[in-house]
């Protein structure tokens, strides 16, 4: 007989900090491949001082538990740019001071000019997002690193929603994650996954919000992709 595997207590507090900030919400919501899905995950509503801070905790957490060797963060704008001036202090706080730097979307042409503003991007670089839904900004984000001299060297994110892909107006067999991972040949970690997030709604029964765990586990059905 099986033993089913102990939930990941992070991903759990995680989850429940996202639901008492409305950064997860349960209900319809269209994603940008035209899928139904059962929940919504927007993590620019960790939009004040208190709740960045919880979020940088998470990250900064999972990264020392994941052994990942880097030498610096780097966060794509818009919404890298918070996470990877909020992770660095809190690794700073936690014993692991980690420069950071992010990207501009347009060149500046004055002062110090250029599209990277921050440390040297040099050694090792870490690229942080809140998730990866389509590979466009970790590829990016890895031109800018390398056009440096740098080396990516991985990805952290927020959320691994688990599912396909969908280039070109055809669902992918694989999700953006393991695209990033297999093909990309980048580390991808995250402070939770689709997995997680059906543990959770399975631990709060089958009332309040515990009872949207068949929809979301249907979706997964569905869309989603085998856990590697």
């Amino acid at each position: 007989m099986t033993t089913p595997a102990t939930p990941d207590t992070l991903a759990q507090s995680f989850f429940q900090l996202s639901l008492d900030t409305g950064v997860l919400k349960f209900g319809e919501f269209k994603t940008k491949a035209g899928r139904l899905s059962p929940y919504f995950f927007n993590a620019g509503l960790f939009n004040d001082g208190a709740t960045l801070g919880r979020l940088a905790e998470f990250y900064a957490r999972r990264l020392i538990d994941s052994g990942l060797q880097f030498d610096m963060l780097f966060g794509p704008a818009y919404k890298g740019i918070a996470l990877a001036a909020a992770v660095s202090i809190e690794l700073a706080r936690l014993g692991h001071n980690k420069p950071y730097a992010y990207n501009r979307k347009e060149a500046k042409d004055h002062g110090e000019g250029g599209t990277l503003v921050g440390a040297p991007v040099a050694g090792r670089v870490l690229i942080i997002d809140d998730v990866i839904s389509a590979g466009t900004s970790v590829r990016e984000s890895i031109a800018l690193i390398r056009a440096a001299g740098a080396t990516p060297c991985g990805v952290v994110i927020a959320l691994d929603r688990q599912e396909r892909a969908h280039e070109n107006g055809v669902d992918t067999p694989h999700s953006a994650v393991q695209f990033v991972r297999d093909t990309l040949g980048l580390s991808v970690v995250s402070i939770a996954t689709l997995s997680d997030l059906l543990d959770y709604l399975r631990a709060q029964g089958g009332a309040g919000i515990g009872e949207h765990y068949a929809k979301v586990s249907a979706y997964r059905e569905r869309y989603g992709v085998q856990a590697a």
